[in-house]
This record gives structure tokens, C-alpha cells and sequence, in this order.
């Protein structure tokens, strides 16, 4: 598992990980945070519902996959937190209109 080598000190922000208050530093990516959460996933496969976590880090290989702020399928190496973010893991396929 992954941790940060410092505190974020003052600015941190507090983001939303399938319900539960996780800390953040403006700047860094929802992927970055997921990385140091247990269980270490952000998605499913559609097919088998294999668990995966991000990989690539810069937008190739959309392992990162996740549900932000009732957006699905938004790759997370790519979106900056936000002050009372809302991330969910996203599992399976995603649905029409989700």
C-alpha cells in the first residue's frame, strides 16, 4: 500500500471514499488517494468483476475508473480532489444514463 511522505498540514481537504472521510492535498489526484485506501481498488471488470487499482497514472489505461460525484466512469489519474468530494468504486459494467 502506498503513503504520503508528509502530512498536507492546514489546506488538506476532505474527500469521500464510498462514504467514509479521507483526507487529501489540494493538487493531487483522486488516484493518488485511492492508492493509499484499503481495499487497494477502484473498479470491477465488466465481465469477471476482477479488482483493479490504477496503474498508468497519466490517462492510457483506465484502470482508475471510478464514480465521481454521480459521474461514472471518470478517469481518476486525471481529476484533482475537491473540498466534500464523493467517490465509489465502480463495480461492473456501467450502466445507461449512470
Amino acid at each position: 500500500m502506498f503513503r504520503k511522505l508528509h502530512e498536507p498540514g492546514g489546506n488538506a481537504v476532505t474527500i469521500y471514499i464510498d462514504g467514509a472521510p479521507v483526507t487529501a492535498e489540494p493538487g493531487e489526484s483522486v488516484a493518488a488517494v485511492l492508492l493509499r485506501q484499503r481495499p487497494l481498488w477502484s473498479r470491477t471488470t465488466p465481465v469477471t468483476e476482477t479488482r483493479r487499482a490504477p496503474y498508468c497514472m497519466m490517462g492510457v489505461c483506465f484502470d482508475c475508473l471510478a464514480k465521481v460525484d454521480g459521474e461514472a466512469s471518470v478517469q481518476t489519474c486525471l481529476r484533482s480532489v475537491r473540498d466534500g468530494m464523493r467517490v465509489e468504486r465502480q463495480q461492473g459494467k456501467r450502466s445507461v444514463g449512470a
